[in-house]
């Protein structure tokens, strides 16, 4: 790839409580993972793993004067943070990728963390790569490459009892989609950004970034509360893969987590059920 970024590694979800979070997500239907606590840092995660993507719930557990963004981003508001794209090829392909269309991602950065499983304590290891806030606008993001994969992806995490199997597509909320299409058009190709009305559509491998206006966001998805003071531009809903719609809304049902049902088929479950982010479920 041109750009040399694969997809959708992951989405950070931004939490006050982890361990509030984590029981909200597991009553929403995910099997999480065992806490993971950053090395050197006083941040910790629970994931909830699928086959190519997860999602990861990021909260503070000690004070850390490093983690200034996810600081200020919990001073307004919980939710949808970041996008991690994964790389296609290392890390250095991607960066390399980038640097010939004339961006100019950061330097390599180690991460680890320390995952306690109950037979042993391991230590996955990932290269994090930044990426521009002026050359990819309105969405925070950056590169993640795993370079301990099997760690992370064990199979009975990858089950979930609400039936979902993995990302399809995140929506950011934006003032104005049109100052943003130059930027992506560079970065993944004009072929791979499309226009519909005031929504922009970005293809990232086989993942979509959707960039909607508030009003544009309300049609898209009618009886969805955005809320008013919802800060712009913001990540305002992740859509998931569900294998069968209808068991999924059984599942929902049965554990009393409030959702609607669209014109289209989604389910949508309201964003104060799951921590400040609205989630959509599609059959697919």
């Amino acid at each position: 790839m041109r750009h040399g970024i694969a997809g959708i590694d992951h989405v950070i979800v931004a939490v006050r409580d982890l361990d509030r979070a984590r029981m909200g997500w597991t009553r929403l239907g995910f099997n999480l993972t065992p806490r993971g606590r950053h090395l050197g840092q006083g941040t910790a995660n629970y994931c909830i793993m699928f086959g190519r993507d997860y999602l990861e719930l990021l909260g503070f557990v000690a004070a850390d004067e490093h983690a200034e963004r996810l600081r200020r981003f919990l001073a307004q508001r919980e939710g949808a943070m970041a996008v991690a794209f994964a790389p296609a090829g290392t890390a250095e392909d991607a960066a390399a990728a980038l640097a010939a269309l004339g961006l100019h991602p950061g330097e390599k950065r180690a991460l680890g963390r320390q995952l306690e499983l109950p037979e042993e304590t391991v230590v996955p290891r990932f290269s994090l790569i930044a990426l521009m806030p002026e050359e990819i606008p309105a969405l925070d993001c950056f590169l993640c490459f795993h370079l301990t994969p099997e760690l992370v992806r064990r199979p009975e995490w990858l089950v979930h009892p609400n039936g979902a199997s993995g990302l399809r597509s995140v929506t950011v909320v934006v003032a104005e989609t049109a100052p943003l299409l130059p930027a992506y058009d560079r970065l993944f190709g004009i072929h791979e950004v499309t226009t519909t009305d005031a929504v922009a559509s970005v293809r990232a491998g086989p993942h979509r970034i959707l960039f909607a206006t508030p009003d544009d966001f309300a049609t898209m998805h009618p009886g969805v509360d955005l809320a008013a003071d919802f800060p712009l531009p913001g990540i305002a809903a992740i859509e998931l893969a569900v294998s069968r719609r209808d068991e999924t809304a059984d599942y929902l049902t049965q554990w009393q987590v409030p959702f609607d049902e669209l014109p289209d088929g989604r389910l949508a479950v309201p964003a104060n059920a799951a921590n400040g982010t609205i989630l959509l479920f599609t059959e697919g």
